[in-house]
């Protein structure tokens, strides 16, 4: 029996135009699975190149969003109403074989969980157009609690 899953951005704290994955095709306890298409209808298009390509940089974004719906789907199925603020710490042999996403690509993001504590997160991480994989990295990821995102998002006003 498969699982009915809202869009990626129910599941991120993200609004459009910054959601660059479109569906979320599974989840698991230890995994995500998310496709988008690089199309000039498609979420990535306020991104595209004149000649409709992505840059392949916007790969660690994508992967990171498949973290966040991965965590995301995880809060929901736990009660939370809405979607945690993830910041990527940093990546570990991020490698894209490809300088440009062509237009048309369907891209298969998948990310497994390696390491999870309260709040730090360690996943590998790939993109495959086809069965060819074209991306890969290693992100490591935080979940700051309320008091720490008040604190990154204050104005810089003293009391």
């Amino acid at each position: 029996m498969s699982k009915a899953y809202l869009s990626a951005g129910a599941y991120l704290p993200h609004e459009s135009p910054m959601v660059l994955v479109e569906d979320v095709i599974e989840v698991t306890e230890e995994s995500a699975h998310c496709r988008v298409v690089v199309s000039a209808s498609g979420v990535v298009a306020p991104f595209l190149n004149e000649q409709g390509d992505l840059p392949s940089w916007f790969a660690l974004e994508m992967m990171a969003q498949t973290i966040g719906v991965w965590s995301g789907w995880h809060g929901q199925q736990n009660g939370t109403v809405s979607p945690g603020v993830g910041l990527l710490l940093g990546s570990r042999a991020f490698r894209c074989e490809q300088p440009i996403l062509a237009s048309g690509s369907v891209l298969d993001i998948r990310v497994t969980l390696l390491m999870k504590d309260e709040r730090l997160g360690s996943f590998d991480t790939e993109i495959c157009i086809g069965e060819h994989q074209i991306a890969t990295a290693r992100l490591n990821t935080y979940q700051p609690d309320e008091q720490e995102i008040n604190q990154l998002f204050a104005t810089g006003e003293t009391e």
